[in-house]
């Protein structure tokens, strides 16, 4: 390997060195952000291996020498088609897929051949190579009917290609590699996802014994099998391709270059594009194509009309409101007093390569990104204690302590969520503890030694316990903790209903009143008859958990509103579903750059906490640029606003004044994560992008409050309302005549009856009616 050449490459890639089976021989996580210098890369491309070293497992391995270099994806916007033909047989099949691949392309995308650069890899495939705004994390596009690999893949964020400078097929070189357009790169998704093998069923309504026989046929498997697809659809779409196995088609007007496809061995449509009468994503047959055209999706209507056509056997009973066994769409119409874009998380808060990560995540794991986004704020709250706080105005500082109730029902994946975020504090946290331990044992041993005999072994000092993340745990215990972890300990509970009942566990007020402090950074003592009085002079505390709807609806008391308690408390309630298990896995260079980057700013921070002669922490200052200012005096004035308007609802206007110290506290946290990230600047200046952030934030958490009050008061309407009722059907005839657009998941869930039984009594008192 010449290596001139490929220190060429450095002027205009991350170039990481690769062993054996094309594998990195050397951790490439910071690569991902940052370059090597031409003297590591020099001396990795020269290394010929036979370094050993033992893993965290144990088992001893060895550096394979450098056989080759690649190139970092999602570095610079750098992303990479692959194209992996082993997937196929032959060379015949081959061939003719990527002669069909590329000619689709190249048809569609104006001037192709001048806007990729494409090489030829080693093992029957191609890269093609661009850079895009929109670049994502490493995705598997397509994979073919029976196959567990992909035929095409993604190389993005936190990936990497193995270059091959001599196999060139396009015109332009690695070293002309440009920016794509936006619309470009759809066509290239699209087109590429096309190959994609779904295996979906279609929906269809289920067969009522009572009125068939085996030998029957339902007039929609009759309509089915004597009706092509596209005698239904032929007016709204247009074939634009013919693949092997389906028909490319296309909506007339679409601005996309393809809407789905219709299978050639099923003759069921399948789409991706939302902007038809047809549902997306869901396998449409001919019958339910002709439902959704002529009857709006009504299943029974279009069965009736198609029996009265003469589909289907000449059964007794005609059919009846039986036949709509499955609904394809329950119309669930919820109306907020909130904007409702203001609902989703704002993750563009944070540096790209954490929205990558996290977007990584949410598609590999299927982790929430608003549980995420919560979860990584309580962790950078820890992170900075009582190190840096900031000064408002004059006489008025605020530290960056937060408290964050993440809302979902049990078994959506909260826990897994958070999880995904904070792991790397957990384990510094457990590697504390253990180290505690340790040294405690010697200690203890050294105590325990007789006079004469400590006057000859070297003096063994008590250790300090510096575990920093508690949950299940005693408030005296939390104040011991806190005492010698001092710059913060962040509270993670799995549940927060159990911290939520404790605050008065021993007598009225008294947990209370500690932790209203604590929020507010003031001075905490802790007097009980069971021990000595405590005193923390600067407490945080930051406090993260998981808790139910329901249960979190118990502790909107007038007590929590008039003592401000639960306007303290910010809420993420995403509207969640379980998600199917997806093939896609997270690269095991992710989580460590991840672990790796949470690691180092745990440490960098640790590494400023400043203390007085007396081993008090004196936090650092941090301040408004010019610029911010003026934002958060605007910000300010509009909070006022909404605080003084008649219009605004009294019960949720008392969560505003706590938004006045939360939205500061955002802008430290959102800043110093920022600092760390970038090239450089002034952690202690905060920003005027930093506080625009902090307002976007804010705004996520005021219409989530709103929205989890509201539900409150749904659900407790319902249940008033249900309470007149002695079954079932009574209870939801009460609370249908009070409002026939009520809540059908929620009174689901009350009643503890399925959404469809829901579905079925509503028929029952609409014909009653």
């Amino acid at each position: 390997m010449e290596n001139q050449k490929v220190l060429k490459f450095l002027e205009n890639f991350s170039v990481i060195t690769v062993g054996e089976n094309k594998i990195p021989n050397f951790s490439w996580t910071k690569q991902q952000t940052k370059k090597l210098s031409v003297k590591e890369l020099s001396e990795r491309l020269d290394y010929k291996g036979g370094k050993k070293w033992t893993d965290k497992d144990g088992i001893v391995r060895e550096i394979k020498g450098t056989n080759g270099f690649g190139l970092v994806t999602g570095f610079e916007d750098l992303e990479v088609i692959d194209i992996d033909l082993k997937v196929f047989s032959t060379a015949k099949e081959q061939k003719e897929f990527w002669e069909e691949y590329i000619g689709y392309l190249s048809d569609n995308i104006l001037d192709f051949e001048d806007k990729f650069v494409i090489y030829k890899t080693k093992n029957a495939g191609y890269h093609i190579i661009y850079k895009t705004k929109r670049v994502e994390g490493n995705l598997k596009i397509a994979k073919l009917q029976g196959h567990k690999e992909a035929v095409i893949e993604t190389r993005g964020r936190f990936g990497y290609i193995f270059a091959y400078p001599d196999n060139k097929v396009s015109k332009k070189s690695y070293f002309e590699v440009d920016y794509i357009s936006d619309d470009d790169r759809e066509i290239l998704m699209s087109f590429s996802k096309m190959y994609d093998y779904i295996d979906v069923k279609p929906i269809e309504p289920k067969k009522e014994k009572q009125e068939y026989q085996e030998t029957d046929i339902t007039c929609w498997e009759d309509y089915n099998n004597k009706t092509d697809i596209f005698d239904v659809i032929g007016n709204d779409f247009s074939v634009v391709g013919n693949l092997n196995k389906k028909y490319v088609i296309k909506r007339h007007g679409a601005s996309s270059p393809h809407s789905g496809y219709v299978f050639k061995d099923s003759g069921c449509m399948y789409l991706f594009s939302t902007g038809t009468i047809y549902p997306h994503e869901k396998l449409i047959t001919p019958f339910l194509a002709f439902c959704h055209r002529y009857y709006s999706g009504d299943i029974s209507a279009g069965a009736s009309e198609l029996y009265k056509l003469g589909f289907g056997s000449r059964l007794k009973k005609a059919i009846t409101e039986k036949t709509k066994s499955i609904e394809l769409n329950e119309p669930l119409i919820e109306e907020y007093n909130y904007n409702k874009e203001d609902l989703k998380f704002p993750i563009d808060i944070f540096p790209k390569p954490v929205q990558s990560y996290i977007l990584e995540c949410n598609s590999k794991l299927d982790s929430n990104v608003d549980y995420m986004g919560c979860s990584l704020l309580w962790l950078i709250s820890v992170c900075i204690g009582n190190a840096i706080e900031i000064e408002v105005k004059r006489g008025w500082n605020e530290n960056a302590t937060i408290w964050i109730s993440l809302v979902g029902k049990a078994g959506i994946g909260k826990t897994p969520s958070i999880n995904n975020i904070i792991f790397p504090l957990q384990k510094i946290n457990s590697r504390e503890i253990k180290a505690y331990y340790k040294e405690l044992e010697k200690f203890e041993f050294y105590d325990a030694l007789p006079a004469k005999e400590k006057k000859e072994y070297p003096e063994v000092q008590k250790p300090v316990k510096k575990q920093f993340i508690a949950n299940d745990i005693t408030l005296e215990a939390l104040i011991d903790l806190h005492q010698e972890s001092d710059n913060a300990v962040g509270m993670f509970k799995d549940e927060l209903a159990g911290w939520l009942k404790d605050m008065n566990r021993y007598r009225a007020g008294s947990d209370l009143e500690f932790w209203l402090s604590c929020w507010s950074g003031k001075s905490v003592s802790l007097n009980r008859l069971t021990r000595k009085g405590s005193f923390i002079d600067k407490p945080f505390i930051p406090v993260l958990g998981g808790i139910q709807p329901s249960i979190l609806n118990s502790f909107y008391t007038e007590e929590n509103k008039d003592n401000g308690f639960m306007d303290r408390m910010l809420l993420s309630f995403p509207d969640s579903k379980i998600e199917l298990y997806n093939e896609n896995e997270l690269d095991y260079e992710i989580l460590e750059w991840f672990k790796d980057n949470v690691v180092c700013f745990y440490d960098t921070l640790k590494g400023v906490i400043k203390r007085n002669q007396d081993g008090i922490i004196e936090s650092l200052t941090a301040k408004f640029s010019e610029d911010a200012k003026k934002e958060w005096m605007r910000i300010f004035n509009d909070i006022s606003n909404f605080q003084n308007d008649d219009n605004e609802n009294e019960y949720l206007k008392s969560m505003y004044p706590k938004q006045k110290s939360y939205i500061p506290r955002f802008a430290l946290l959102i800043h110093v994560f920022d600092e760390f990230f970038s090239d450089g600047g002034n952690t202690l200046l905060i920003s005027k992008d930093s506080i625009l952030k902090a307002e976007k934030l804010s705004k996520y958490f005021v219409a989530t409050a709103k929205k989890v009050k509201i539900n409150s008061v749904e659900v407790n309407n319902i249940k008033a309302t249900a309470k007149k009722g002695t079954n079932n059907f009574e209870k939801l005839k009460f609370i249908y005549d009070e409002n026939p657009n009520f809540n059908r998941k929620q009174t689901a869930e009350l009643l503890g009856i399925s959404r469809q039984q829901i579905i079925n009594l509503i028929k029952k008192i609409e014909n009653k009616v």
